[in-house]
């Protein structure tokens, strides 16, 4: 028998969508859903055709957690098995050459919203409900969020989440800098889109190397940082995007960027 498919992966000209498609269970992250999302991203990371990446979730909910029905048995051994497999697929999405955006709504909970997290760019509905509750469980995150969530909204924003387990909408995700935007949910699509077709259409190693330039500096004192910056910058300089960039600007044209 086939097996299910919980993740989706759809290219339309240079936008690539991957939809979470557990709808019953709200989307919630088992072992299963995390294998078939490391399968798509490897094909991602693959095609240069792809610009830009959304990722959603199907029905009610963006992802509502970790399947504690597959937890709640868990030896130690076995759940740090877990954790490290949510931790790797997490940081190979967060490491796509491609700028990815999340498309929020329903609920983002726990290892829901770790997924989000390791997205570029997060974009919610109206209404939706942002969350680390594993505290309430008697757990920790295991899917990285105790390292994103302070690297995005500091960490007294952070610690108060972590440390009470408590559920935020989307105006105080916003607030704290969680999310980059909240519309109504009937707009969240449509928005997600247009925002990857803006990121499409610029120069594809200039927003990979943005990427690792703010995710790879973070580690580094800011000295470090600066020279590894310097290092990208003059990277760019061998690519013919940036020669075309330039070109047009000074033409006053719209940049066809091929990235190469």
């Amino acid at each position: 028998m086939a097996e299910d498919r919980y993740v989706e992966l759809h290219v339309d000209g240079q936008i690539g969508t991957i939809t979470l498609r557990r709808e019953k269970q709200l989307n919630a992250l088992n072992q299963t859903v995390l294998a078939q999302l490391n399968q798509v991203l490897d094909e991602l990371a693959g095609q240069s055709e792809v610009r830009a990446v959304l990722l959603r979730g199907e029905g009610r909910a963006f992802a509502a957690g970790a399947d504690i029905a597959e937890m709640t048995s868990l030896s130690p051994v076995a759940a740090g098995q877990f954790a490290r497999l949510g931790q790797a697929v997490f940081s190979k999405l967060e490491k796509l050459p491609q700028p990815t955006i999340a498309l929020v709504h329903g609920y983002a909970l726990g290892g829901g919203m770790e997924l989000a997290m390791a997205c570029d760019i997060r974009i919610a509905a109206e209404g939706t409900k942002f969350g680390q509750p594993e505290v309430t469980l008697g757990v920790i995150p295991g899917f990285g969020g105790s390292q994103r969530l302070p690297r995005i909204v500091g960490q007294g924003n952070a610690l108060k989440l972590l440390l009470t387990g408590g559920i935020i909408d989307a105006v105080e995700a916003h607030r704290i800098g969680l999310v980059s935007e909240v519309v109504p949910i009937e707009e969240l699509a449509a928005r997600g889109r247009a925002l990857a077709e803006q990121l499409s259409g610029l120069a594809p190693k200039a927003l990979a190397w943005v990427k690792q330039a703010v995710y790879e500096g973070a580690e580094l004192d800011q000295d470090k940082g600066l020279a590894y910056e310097a290092s990208l910058f003059a990277l760019c300089f061998s690519t013919n995007d940036q020669k075309q960039g330039m070109e047009a600007f000074l033409a006053k044209r719209k940049p066809a960027f091929e990235g190469k």
